[in-house]
């Protein structure tokens, strides 16, 4: 596996598609692990993981079709990408500290508060319907 200290600088990108199963949280999120460490980019590993998984999660649990996980490296920023075939708005996050002591809820202020950017967007392409909620780490 590569140790390389250094980010990679070409620009690259994976898509994995998701049954609605649980279980695909769990696959999602070792694929990401892989990606990342043959990539050279093992200091990112842990947040990228947790938050593909809040992403991958809710994907998985609040719709009834297919998902689908998409990372993309390009110019020192990895998108993490979780789309799904439901296309309303995701709920938006409450402050973490509002949400620290709940069972559910707190994937979205997670996401908000462990990214450098996030957001949503709906998709209509080609007949597919759905929306893609994503989030951004900076490498510096």
């Amino acid at each position: 596996m590569p140790e390389n200290s250094q980010a990679p600088t070409d620009p690259w990108e994976y898509c994995l598609y998701l049954p609605n199963d649980l279980r695909a949280v769990t696959v999602s999120r070792r694929t990401l692990r892989l990606i990342l460490t043959m990539h050279g980019l093992i200091r990112l590993v842990d947040v990228a993981e947790l938050l593909a998984t809040e992403l991958v999660s809710n994907a998985v649990r609040h719709t009834k079709g297919p998902a689908a996980l998409r990372v993309r490296w390009a110019a020192g920023v990895l998108r993490i990408g979780a789309w799904d075939a439901d296309p309303a708005p995701p709920e938006p996050p409450v402050p973490l500290e509002e949400v620290a002591e709940s069972e559910e809820g707190r994937g979205p202020a997670l996401v908000r508060a462990c990214a450098d950017l996030w957001g949503w967007q709906p998709l209509a392409r080609e007949g597919n319907r759905g929306k893609v909620v994503w989030c951004e780490l900076n490498a510096a």
